[in-house]
């Protein structure tokens, strides 16, 4: 499709081309993609009211009585007690309800704008925003099996987000180039999500001045005065948990607060190790750290889009490994939920998470049950929703695109049932009757294109069928998925001029310091 970038940032249809052009979009390749979910199904609530009040109050004595660390922020604790916390050292008291009153004046719901308007995504209420998998070092797939990531596996990811229907989003660190010092690296994935895929992304938060970078590479890509005016980013704010909030990623926050952009205030536990190992015990600890959290982000700039988030996985008690998919992770993802709505912020928590070595039967099982109690509980950002491998330290190319493929399901699902007049289908049981069958009715000839999902990588051939073309399990069916994805991308055109810049500014502030890798 013949596309010209719009002032905005968006993209319009240019005219001309003739019959040549129209053949030419006709046998090309077709990108497809969804919108972000809408809900038109129930969120699934596990608390009732009395559990819901019993951990908002015991929250608030967490945060009163025992308090938060902001460690090396200084002019964190200064706003603290500004604001009226109890400031001791690095520890803030902060009185029951100053939290919450706080945290009053974030948004509900914000739009995160894509250079490509088509792609902006809608961020709370209803909504559900899917993300690619975030952080592993390690990558994998079926020719070169597990290997340290590069640049280039990177903006592989980024290529094969861009061309999965069903994902909204490009990410942030879809794998950790290891080919390129770490204070540098940053730059060139930002590059890669802005010049490779037209669809939103997070910026860095690994030191505030990479923050400031990812902003100031923003407004170069959507200009300044729409910087400004608009959220562009929405990027991971890692909480130390146990009850710690460090100077890096607040810094990060605050540069991100100031500048309008959005933030995942997000616990990061591990049950038993990070928290207690009781449900009710860890919604109380997920709560008051985001409490504590999205009131600073407000305490920075009042209005500054947040989310509230919770990754919280449990532990084996044998090994010591973080496990992955079961029951008690979703009873925290379900209650977090709930109490993400009683503040009425986004809620970001889920993914297709596994602590499996291989994309096999572990990791289907697995990820299954996260992706679906994060459909069911209400989460409106998920992360990690294709990729993950071995409790996040391997980021899949096969289990890449098994993910994308069943997130799919996902939008079905959520669209609900559906009683239109064509829905009911009257008109074909009447046709059909007693003893017939539906495969030639005028009914089914008009619905079966759109009548059921079907799958874009899973095998449903007769076993002879299947057997002479080589047998292939899922992850080889996956492995061939991804080479025909990459060999039929395309770029999504870019302004030169941006483009240029964009570059400009990266090797400008690569040679402005020596390499990093610590």
């Amino acid at each position: 499709m013949s596309v010209a970038e719009s002032p905005e940032g968006g993209r319009r249809r240019a005219r001309g081309g003739g019959g040549a052009a129209r053949r030419a979009e006709r046998t090309a390749p077709r990108l497809e993609a969804a919108r972000y979910i809408t809900r038109n199904v129930p969120n699934f609530e596990i608390l009732t009211e009395e559990a819901i009040e019993i951990i908002e109050a015991n929250a608030e004595t967490v945060l009163e009585e025992i308090g938060v660390n902001f460690v090396e922020n200084p002019a964190a604790l200064e706003l603290w007690k500004e604001a009226g916390a109890d400031v001791r050292g690095e520890r803030v008291h902060i009185p029951r309800g100053l939290a919450r009153k706080l945290c009053a004046t974030a948004p509900s719901r914000y739009t995160q704008h894509a250079r490509n308007s088509e792609r902006n995504v809608e961020i709370g209420g209803k909504s559900l925003v899917l993300a690619p998998v975030y952080g592993p070092p390690f990558v994998r797939d079926l020719e070169g099996g597990r290997r340290y990531a590069t640049m280039a596996d990177f903006e592989t990811f980024v290529k094969l987000t861009y061309m999965s229907k069903w994902l909204h989003h490009s990410g942030g660190t879809v794998c950790e180039p290891t080919d390129v010092a770490v204070n540098k690296r940053h730059l060139d994935m930002l590059y890669a999500h802005m010049r490779w895929s037209d669809k939103p992304f997070m910026g860095s938060v690994t030191a505030p001045e990479r923050a400031a970078d990812s902003v100031r590479m923003c407004e170069i890509l959507f200009g300044e005065d729409f910087v400004r005016d608009n959220t562009v980013m929405t990027s991971l704010i890692n909480i130390n948990s146990p009850l710690t909030f460090d100077g890096i990623m607040m810094g990060a926050l605050e540069v991100y607060a100031r500048a309008n952009q959005a933030a995942i205030i997000s616990p990061f536990i591990v049950g038993g190790a990070m928290a207690p190992v009781s449900v009710a015990g860890t919604l109380t600890q997920v709560l008051a750290e985001v409490l504590a959290g999205v009131a600073y982000s407000q305490l920075v700039r009042q209005g500054a889009p947040v989310i509230f988030g919770a990754f919280v996985t449990s532990i084996d008690m044998n090994s010591g490994a973080p496990t992955f998919g079961t029951p008690e992770a979703s009873k925290i993802l379900y209650g977090a939920g709930q109490l993400a709505r009683r503040l009425n912020l986004p809620f970001r928590s889920g993914g297709a998470l596994c602590g499996s070595k291989l994309p096999d039967a572990q990791a289907a099982f697995e990820t299954a049950n996260t992706l679906n109690a994060m459909l069911l509980g209400g989460v409106n950002f998920c992360l990690h929703a294709a990729g993950w491998l071995e409790g996040g330290l391997v980021s899949s190319f096969e289990k890449f695109v098994m993910d994308a493929d069943q997130l799919g399901v996902l939008h079905s699902i959520a669209e609900g049932v559906s009683v239109s007049e064509n829905a009911q289908a009257m008109d074909a049981i009447r046709e059909v009757g007693p003893g017939g069958h539906y495969l030639g009715c005028a009914h089914t000839q008009s619905n079966f294109k759109e009548a059921f999902w079907r799958s874009q990588m899973l095998d449903y051939k007769p076993f002879e069928t299947w057997a002479e073309e080589g047998s292939r399990d899922t992850q080889a069916l996956a492995a061939a998925r991804v080479s025909r994805m990459l060999s039929e991308y395309a770029a999504p055109p870019i302004d030169p001029g941006v483009d240029e810049a964009l570059r400009a500014f990266v090797e400008q502030r690569k040679a402005s310091e020596p390499d990093a890798y610590t």
